[in-house]
């Protein structure tokens, strides 16, 4: 057992051995290290104005991933790389994306900027060839700024990140990727006592023993939940169990049946995966929050909190994803549709945890749809998340998943329209309408600030009309905001 957390900060080990379990990295930075270059804006993890990079080892290899630190828990960065806007420039001057932001004029009223440089610092080491404008707004969608427009940031983003690594940071990445790689033992880490901790197991027996004797602890994965807990619902949660390093819970892989995504591991991890079973999933993980909470939240995470207009359990319910739960009385497993019950009631017995999901591959015949609905298109919460897996034969449908979020207090599946659209030909419309109707029975969605019932339902039963000329129609396809998809009726097959 360890009593301290280490990371590395400006080339040098930092053990510590005294926080409170709750303090947020900004905290650290900003009170305790008076490294005030790091902002505080939305206080949620929205704005970007806090982000700062992690490194960390990953498949051997040293990578820089933005966080929002306004968020983030200081004893989850033990074993990573912490760097904030103060540490990038050098003897030798700025570093290339401060110095094209100072050149390009992309600092406005300059209260964002430290959360834009360090944003483009990690895309900077992303080192991605042919880098387009478009890229560069994608890895920017977490980072607002309010006071003129992005052009002059993007135009920094382009000039900087064009022309391969060249700072102090690569110079001395192998002397990083050692003083990392010596950080990371397989010792449990315990800063606190039992009325108080932070507790990060790197054993999942010891996860399991802790949690049954500490019931009331809350576990965290990647905090882009449970931060908000913190600072904007200002909860005391005396005893945090952290759940990112325990060995083997956050490991994605594929084997013969699909994905098999561990519940810790981060959708910045778990998308390059589940994106291979389909195109849509891979547009729709891209808008789930930002590069910042991408790089933080967890499949797991999403899947555990049971929240009704989470954006992965509909996708997930469509195909088929099953859940591993496990405690120390043993393990189980059942289909993620039957874990949410009821608003704020999920199948889980106390001290169990959430331990993997399994995602099956789409098997031949099998074609999936899945739409997000929502007032922005970067960085929005659902207004109706909607996901179909239907299974196509000679242009008639013969059997059908169909999952929404935001249209009941769980993610749901719809099952008149199901059944419904079983026999309905992809080539005449008429047929279809037994189903729509079907789908308007299948749920009385509520009115919030995000869209009345009365939308959702319209939505509902527009996004599966949409599905359907999608699968049947290539002019339909083509319609789409990301790329187009392929019919599989008609000409072309599949895909």
């Amino acid at each position: 057992m360890r009593k301290a957390i280490r990371f590395l900060r400006k080339g040098k080990v930092v053990e510590l051995d005294q926080f409170e379990p709750t303090t947020t990295l900004l905290d650290y930075l900003r009170l305790s290290e008076r490294s005030t270059g790091t902002k505080e804006g939305c206080g949620e993890g929205d704005c970007g104005a806090c982000t700062i990079a992690i490194g960390r080892l990953r498949n051997g290899e040293l990578v820089y991933e933005p966080v929002n630190s306004c968020i983030l828990l200081l004893g989850q960065i033990d074993g990573c790389e912490l760097v904030s806007v103060e540490d990038l420039e050098g003897p030798e001057g700025l570093h290339p994306v401060q110095q094209a932001l100072f050149e390009l004029h992309g600092s406005q009223c300059g209260f964002c900027t430290p959360g834009f440089v360090m944003s483009l610092f990690t895309l900077y080491h992303a080192n991605k060839p042919g880098l387009s404008r478009a890229d560069v707004n994608e890895w920017i969608a977490g980072n607002l700024c309010r006071c003129t427009g992005y052009r002059p940031i993007v135009d920094a983003a382009l000039e900087a990140c064009c022309s391969g690594l060249n700072d102090a940071f690569s110079a001395r990445a192998e002397q990083t990727r050692e003083a990392l790689e010596a950080l990371h033992d397989e010792q449990d880490v315990l800063v606190g006592e039992d009325a108080g901790f932070f507790y990060a197991p790197a054993n999942f027996q010891s996860l399991l023993d802790t949690y049954a004797e500490h019931p009331d602890a809350t576990l965290v994965s990647g905090s882009t939940d449970v931060g908000l807990w913190i600072t904007k619902h200002l909860r005391d949660l005396p005893k945090i169990i952290y759940l990112g390093r325990v060995i083997g819970l956050g490991t994605c892989y594929e084997d013969e049946q699909g994905i098999r995504l561990g519940a810790s591991a981060s959708y910045a991890v778990a998308e390059e995966f589940l994106k291979t079973i389909d195109p849509d999933l891979d547009v729709v993980m891209s808008r789930i929050g930002s590069k910042q909470v991408r790089a933080s939240g967890t499949v797991g995470g999403n899947i555990a909190n049971g929240s009704p207009i989470g954006d992965m359990p509909p996708m997930l319910i469509a195909l088929g994803a099953e859940i591993e739960l496990q405690s120390n009385r043993g393990r189980r497993n059942l289909p993620l549709e039957h874990f949410f019950i009821d608003y704020g009631k999920q199948d889980i017995a106390e001290n169990e945890v959430l331990t993997s999901i399994s995602v099956p591959r789409l098997k031949s015949g099998e074609h999936f749809r899945a739409y997000k609905i929502s007032k922005r298109f970067d960085q929005d919460i659902s207004a109706v998340m909607a996901a179909f897996c239907l299974t196509v034969k000679d242009g008639v449908v013969e059997h059908a998943r169909m999952a929404f979020g935001g249209m009941a207090g769980v993610p749901k599946r719809a099952g008149g329209a199901e059944v419904a659209i079983v026999g309905a030909r992809l080539d005449e419309p008429d047929s279809w309408v037994h189903a729509l109707s079907a789908l308007e029975r299948d749920f009385s969605p509520l009115t919030d600030m995000r869209a009345s019932g009365a939308y959702r339902q319209k939505v509902a039963c527009s996004l599966l009309e949409k599905a359907l000329l999608e699968l049947s129609d290539q002019s339909a396809a083509s319609m789409r905001v990301h790329g187009q998809r392929a019919p599989v009726f008609g000409d072309a097959h599949v895909n």
